[in-house]
């Protein structure tokens, strides 16, 4: 499509949603708005109430006037999706911060296990560009300043109403050649957010490696890896939001940063670190654990095996206990679970007190009777033995510290990891560089993220692909468990 003739050709839908909430993961589209525009006509509209399947908490009823009882006998999404589709085909989907109601679109037809993509124009983003001399482009700033008619604002076909008086303000202030520029432009390249550099993209590498998102006043917003950042970083604008979390970071973007590896493994690694010790905001699931928890198993005065839950791990000797928790909480679940599969006794699993008598388990026929002496010593403990085994840590199986060799695909880049009881050390770029280390004077946190990082690289199916050198003089670093 030429943009000379962009606007006489292409069908524009002014589309708005008024929803339960903010995420579209969790909320539900309540009302559907559009109005179609070709060549400087309105063509005709659509619009919908939705009966959501969840309730409309008051303030979003006080907020969109949107009440329970208007939405009780309206349709649902379901029922209005193969009509959406078709009002819908071939024509720009156009909405005031597109990436919500768009997100919101594509999340309903993920639910019936439909995909559904379209052009997206946000017209935030095209007054941005045609007027970068303001700074706020919401929907209340646009109507004010342009002097556009009022119409019921936060309903469906009010803030539509409100958007292609923008829209058809702007055409006249500026000439349909500006136009047309814009809007292509818009079109054509991927959605970026409004406050980062069009280009950005551009200047984003397609290797390994660990991006950063900053936001006002350089706070870090988000890390992440990709074994190709520049997709990666593509995606997060992909207008495709899943969460109101995916919203904050990309309304909340000012900056991106990005540091590259040589392959997945130091990606991950360097993710690891980079959260732990930077804290990104929107960063939780690898949140470093204030104390590790584990089990170890021991003998009691009869010879049968008993658990129980420690805290001081010694890192040189892990192939002695098994799981490590983030909490106390979180391994006694793990060893109620492991009691209910194998009918272990609860006494002996440290979940029940007492010394003497069956456990409770056992008058429930849930215990086979180690507590009261019912079940053969050698048997119990095997079959407890059997029940632990896959939670067993794994002892670091070399004397020192190694390094493993990744190179790019290009072999432009070479990062050797050290890697000392299960632990990254650091990162040298040579074989030569390994030769000055001195690891000795060094003290490390042991973590349980790249503990498992390791070990599956270090010990799984794969670990044939690895080159992997033993450092006999690097030094022995303290390891400590939190």
């Amino acid at each position: 499509m030429t943009r000379h003739n962009l606007l006489a050709t292409t069908t524009f839908a002014f589309l708005d949603i008024e929803t339960t909430g903010g995420s579209a993961t969790s909320d539900r589209i309540t009302e559907i708005g559009i109005r179609f525009w070709r060549n400087g006509e309105v063509i005709g509209e659509w619009q919908t109430l939705l009966n959501p399947e969840t309730r409309i908490s008051p303030f979003i009823e006080s907020f969109t006037g949107i009440t329970n009882a208007m939405v009780a006998d309206a349709p649902v999404f379901e029922s209005v999706a193969q009509e959406l589709r078709e009002q819908l085909a071939d024509c720009v989907f156009v909405a005031h911060n597109a990436r919500f109601d768009y997100g919101f679109i594509k999340a309903e037809f993920r639910r019936l296990g439909q995909a559904f993509s379209a052009r997206v124009l946000c017209t935030v983003k095209l007054s941005r560009k045609l007027y970068p001399q303001h700074r706020r482009h919401n929907m209340d700033a646009l109507i004010a300043r342009h002097q556009l008619g009022q119409v019921q604002r936060h309903r469906a076909m009010g803030d539509v109403a409100a958007m292609l008086g923008f829209f058809e303000h702007a055409l006249a202030d500026c000439g349909p050649s500006l136009m047309e520029s814009a809007i292509g432009e818009l079109l054509q390249r991927p959605s970026i957010p409004s406050h980062l550099p069009p280009d950005i993209l551009m200047e984003l590498p397609r290797r390994p490696g660990v991006y950063r998102f900053y936001g006002e006043n350089d706070v870090l917003l988000y890390v992440g890896k990709s074994t190709n950042i520049q997709q990666r970083v593509a995606s997060h604008f992909s207008g495709d939001h899943n969460s109101s979390r995916g919203i904050r970071i990309s309304e909340s973007l000012r900056r991106v940063e990005y540091t590259e590896t040589a392959g997945e493994l130091g990606a991950l690694l360097l993710e690891l670190k980079q959260i732990k010790s930077l804290r990104p905001l929107y960063n939780r699931r690898s949140r470093a654990a204030k104390q590790l928890v584990s089990i170890e198993l021991s003998r009691d005065d009869r010879g049968y095996l008993r658990a129980r839950l420690v805290r001081e791990i010694d890192p040189q000797r892990l192939g002695d206990y098994y799981g490590l928790f983030r909490s106390k909480r979180a391994a006694e679940q793990a060893l109620q679970g492991i009691a209910a599969r194998n009918e272990l006794c609860n006494r002996l699993l440290g979940l029940e007190s007492g010394e003497q008598g069956p456990c409770f388990q056992r008058s429930l026929g849930r215990c086979q009777g180690a507590c009261d002496g019912g079940e053969d010593i050698a048997r119990y403990n095997l079959r407890m033995q059997i029940a632990f085994h896959s939670l067993r840590l794994t002892t670091w199986p070399w004397p020192g510290a190694v390094g493993i060799v990744e190179r790019s695909d290009d072999g432009e880049r070479t990062d050797i990891l050290v890697i000392y009881n299960w632990v990254h050390v650091t990162t040298v770029h040579s074989e030569s560089d390994l030769h000055d280390l001195d690891l000795g004077h060094q003290s490390l946190t042991f973590d349980l993220d790249s503990y498992k990082l390791v070990v599956k690289s270090l010990m799984g199916p794969e670990r044939h692909k690895r080159r992997i050198i033993e450092l006999t003089d690097a030094g022995l670093p303290d390891v400590l468990i939190p």
